[in-house]
Parts: structure tokens; C-alpha cells; sequence
């Protein structure tokens, strides 16, 4: 049987923290920034956790 091949964007994008959870960047801070609130640009420098719901689908990306 042929070994699963990982994912590489998906590799590049998440990385794995100490306790086995998933870091990710968060979405909407590439373009049309002049409408959005500096506070709101603030925030999304801040990088968070995948949810548990997705969790399982990255973990086999990534493996």
C-alpha cells in the first residue's frame, strides 16, 4: 500500500504547538484594508488555534 502524501500548503500554514493543537493565521488582512478599523487590523495579527471541528481534517493534511 503507498504512504499518504501530506498536504504541503497545508504543512506551510499550521503549525503545531506544544499540547498537539494546531496554530493558524487569521483570514481577511491580505487586501482592502483602508475600510476595515485599525483595531480590527489589530486583532487579526494575533494568530489563534484551529477549532476542534477542523482539527481532525488538518491533522491528516499535515501528518
Amino acid at each position: 500500500m503507498p504512504k499518504m502524501k501530506s498536504n504541503k500548503g497545508a504543512k506551510k500554514t499550521f503549525k503545531k504547538t506544544a499540547s498537539g493543537r494546531f496554530k493558524r493565521k487569521k483570514a481577511y488582512k491580505s487586501h482592502i484594508l483602508t475600510s476595515k478599523s485599525r483595531k480590527r487590523k489589530r486583532n487579526l495579527r494575533k494568530p489563534t488555534l484551529v477549532s476542534k471541528a477542523d482539527e481532525k481534517r488538518v491533522k491528516i493534511m499535515v501528518q
